[in-house]
């Protein structure tokens, strides 16, 4: 029987457990592990791995396979069958020679199948167990990738939160400057309706943050298929961001890639249908072997026959070509699936490269820069030397600039999971830095 051994895990998250089939048949019950409190990545890493219902369908199919390399190996069974002839007949003549009497056969056939029928037909069934097991692999990639990006989006959200609460103390401050600049008869009280209606847009993106964060919990904990999420906040850094690795390194990891690796498994899936196909071309025997009953002159006869099939018109060229043809479509497909891996790969470091940068900026240049303007204005408004034009100004660019920051944070880590995922490895392990997000 064929072994998980066959395919080793991708580097990645291969330390973590994933759900194994027991028993004779899957028993729905209710989830048991759906955390309260704080979840770190690997705390949902581990929880989608072991409880993915779309994990869990590919699991049971590496079984059903299982069960199809067994019954692959079973040879034919035995027929037997029974004929009772000349029932109630009459002779028109006389003497033993002409008597029609009733008479029981009892024959036992076998089919022996020749041209290593069902050594090629075991070999097909190991090698799509093989294929099985490397979708199965594909599909832990992409759980892990999937929670990875809903993890990010959760942490991107809770941050958004903390931004939006933040935003409205500085628009509540400079509110109440313009109210106490109206109330002492400095400036128009048009200027306290900009204000009232500034703070209520900020209020309303404060609202929304809030949705969209209830939004990405429930998201994260559907991927370990939870209907609701129990837990409360999700524990990681995104400002921590990691030197780019060098992109030669990166292509040099494409070989653990697990759509290339599960091509080699498909060829030789094809090629075993080829090898079926071929066996099909030599006929097989059936021996019968039987005994017989002339019940009126109470006397017994045994059989002994074969049969066989003459290949005159149908040698299964049709079904050998279209199994070679199907061979050389695997290796196009496989040349198309490289060209599509590495061109994915340039897209995702590109965008890791991108956003890191962006990112870079923003921080040691552009948040500060805002933000000290957002200051001078307010007070200089406070000091009657800027309009409330320039403070309106000022306080968007400084939620701009915080805005921008996030998403560049989210769009790295977002395109180093990318990456992970067509390496099949950590980041780390490319670049020997510290992981992206705190795992």
């Amino acid at each position: 029987m064929a072994s998980g051994q066959s395919v080793p895990p991708r580097p990645l998250g291969a330390d973590l457990p994933v759900f194994r089939p027991g028993g004779d048949r899957p028993e729905p019950t209710a989830l048991t592990l759906n955390p309260n409190g704080q979840v770190t990545l690997r705390d949902a890493l581990a929880l989608a791995l072991l409880q993915s219902p779309e994990l869990a369908s590919f699991a049971w199919e590496l079984r059903a396979r299982e069960a199809r390399i067994l019954q692959a190996s079973r040879p034919p069974n035995p027929v037997i069958s029974a004929l009772a002839e000349d029932l109630g007949g009459t002779s028109l003549f006389t003497g033993p020679q002409g008597i029609i009497q009733p008479q029981t056969t009892i024959q036992l056939g076998q089919l022996i199948e020749l041209g290593g029928k069902r050594a090629a037909r075991q070999r097909l069934a190991e090698r799509s167990w093989d294929l099985a097991a490397w979708d199965y692999e594909m599909a832990r990639i992409d759980v892990f990738t999937r929670v990875a990006r809903a993890f990010i989006d959760l942490l991107a959200s809770q941050q958004a939160v903390v931004l939006t609460e933040q935003t409205m103390r500085l628009v509540e401050q400079v509110q109440q400057t313009v109210g106490a600049r109206v109330t002492a008869g400095v400036v128009s009280p048009i200027e306290q309706t900009k204000a009232d209606v500034a703070f209520a847009a900020v209020r309303i993106e404060s609202d929304r943050a809030r949705r969209t964060l209830e939004a990405d919990k429930r998201r994260l904990a559907a991927l370990w298929g939870s209907s609701d999420a129990r837990f409360q906040s999700a524990a990681g850094d995104l400002a921590t961001l990691p030197p780019v690795p060098d992109f030669a390194a990166l292509q040099r990891r494409l070989s653990a890639n697990p759509e290339l690796e599960r091509w080699a498994a498909e060829i030789a899936q094809r090629q075993a249908v080829l090898a079926v196909e071929r066996s099909k071309r030599v006929p097989d025997v059936t021996v019968n072997a039987g005994y017989r009953r002339f019940t009126d002159i109470d006397s017994n006869a045994f059989l002994i026959g074969g049969s066989i099939q003459l290949p005159l018109f149908d040698r299964n060229r049709g079904g050998i070509q279209e199994a070679s043809d199907r061979i050389a479509k695997a290796h196009a497909e496989q040349r198309a699936a490289q060209v599509r891996v590495t061109t994915a790969l340039a897209e995702s470091y590109r965008a890791l490269a991108i956003a890191r940068d962006e990112a870079s900026a923003l921080a040691s240049h552009i948040q500060p820069g805002a933000r000290e303007a957002f200051e001078a204005v307010t007070e200089g408004y406070r000091l009657g030397k800027f309009g409330y034009l320039e403070v309106l100004d000022a306080q968007r660019t400084l939620v701009s600039a915080d805005a921008q920051y996030l998403r560049a944070l989210s769009d790295y880590h977002k395109a180093a999971a990318d990456v992970e995922r067509l390496i099949g490895a950590p980041l780390a392990d490319a670049a020997t830095v510290p992981p992206a997000i705190i795992k």
